[in-house]
């Protein structure tokens, strides 16, 4: 019986940084001998790309292939492998967010921070914390470091915007809600009592005040802070009951055609202009009324 020796095969890091040693190798040749070995590398590269360039446009047209050249690009080595032809490229979203993490411990070291909204249309929107969101010319200076980066990092992005740094607060905080006996509760509903809402978690529920106004709503609680909205995603009103809430990064995700939303705002991350429609909500004696007549 004849014996195979098993062949371990290197994983994806093995693989990367075998090419980043042997292109960081170059800068060490003669010059003559650079030239020669560059031009290897390029002739080599052109052959190989044309190649899955090829692969990748007989595959996308055929629609019995398709789905495995999708299963194809998750896998991490054909990843890496096209990504070095540039054929399949990050999102302006995800660079922007690689980059920004390149620069934050800059920012931190002066005290400030730096957050990425969205990207649209060639233009990134931050919003700028601590030193960052002053006046000072050294807040002028960790700013121009904010925008130099990410336009000269990220192909997509030709411009940045920085939002205000004070949205209206539509995330009350639990125990400043409480604003004493209510003396009317004319278009007001009883949600229940606030500690039976979970952290971190979405509650949807019909609600009829007194005066038999009624509305489908969702309450949703990010660290220990209350907001509430009309049960309708902004784009076609679809039930928000079964949204995806990420407590960690504070945001609300529609499950019918992912449209995502800021939970301390409503706002549309994914179509800018888009809004939820928010309630007003407050606690009394430990209970959850919101307002359910506009």
């Amino acid at each position: 019986m004849t014996m195979v020796a098993k062949v371990s095969t290197p994983g994806v890091e093995e693989l990367a940084k075998r090419v980043d040693d042997a292109v960081a190798a170059l800068a060490d040749l003669d010059p003559k001998a650079r030239a020669v070995a560059e031009e290897l590398k390029s002739a080599l590269e052109a052959v190989h790309r044309e190649g899955l360039v090829t692969i990748v446009r007989r595959m996308r047209a055929d629609d019995s292939a398709r789905a495995v050249l999708f299963e194809l690009v998750d896998d991490p080595v054909v990843h890496l492998l096209l990504s070095l032809h540039e054929i399949v490229r990050p999102d302006p979203l995800t660079q922007a967010g690689r980059v920004l993490e390149s620069v934050r411990p800059q920012l931190q070291s002066h005290g400030g921070d730096v957050t990425l909204v969205r990207v649209q249309d060639g233009t990134a929107y931050v919003r700028l914390d601590g030193a960052c969101n002053g006046c000072s010319m050294s807040s002028v200076t960790l700013r121009n470091l904010v925008e130099d980066a990410l336009v000269q990092e990220v192909p997509a992005i030709s411009a940045v915007e920085v939002l205000p740094n004070d949205p209206s607060p539509t995330l009350i905080p639990i125990e400043a809600l409480r604003i004493g006996p209510a003396s009317s509760r004319e278009g007001w509903a009883r949600v229940g009592p606030a500690a039976g809402l979970l952290d971190g978690a979405l509650t949807a529920c019909s609600l009829t005040a007194d005066s038999g106004e009624r509305a489908e709503v969702i309450v949703v609680s990010v660290e220990h802070r209350l907001s509430a909205y009309r049960n309708e995603c902004a784009h076609e009103a679809m039930p928000l009951d079964n949204a995806i809430l990420d407590a960690g990064n504070g945001t609300l995700t529609c499950p019918w055609h992912g449209f995502c939303y800021d939970a301390s705002s409503g706002e549309c991350l994914s179509a800018p202009g888009a809004q939820l429609e928010q309630l007003p909500l407050r606690v009394d004696n430990g209970d959850v009324w919101v307002r359910v007549r506009g």
